[in-house]
């Protein structure tokens, strides 16, 4: 349990340390970046708490609502797990799943 609260939170400080940090090439608005870090944090928070799923090796970015998966995962039904997780999340427009099944 303290384990899942001290990765809460650092994830959370992430998320504001990198919505003041992000770099805007399209223009996004703040309300926009700060949605997608929101979302992002949601899904790496789910991914790192799943059973199925081993989070280490996933990469979570969201831009404008898509939600991008990549890495290196070791059966296709933790792919499947991880884009599932990833679709739950309020505010997702769409997952790009680009995650490759490697195998032990």
């Amino acid at each position: 349990m303290r384990r899942r609260a001290w990765i809460r939170y650092c994830l959370g400080m992430l998320l504001f340390w990198g919505a003041g940090c992000a770099s805007t090439p399209t223009q996004k608005s703040t309300g926009e970046i700060i949605d997608d870090a929101v979302i992002t944090t949601k899904v790496k928070v789910l991914l790192i708490e799943d059973k199925v799923v081993k989070a280490r090796s996933i990469d979570v970015d969201t831009r404008k609502g898509i939600v991008s998966l990549n890495g290196a995962v070791e059966t296709q039904a933790e792919k499947e797990r991880a884009e599932a997780i990833a679709r739950s999340v309020k505010g997702v427009k769409g997952v790009e799943n680009h995650l490759k099944v490697v195998g032990k």
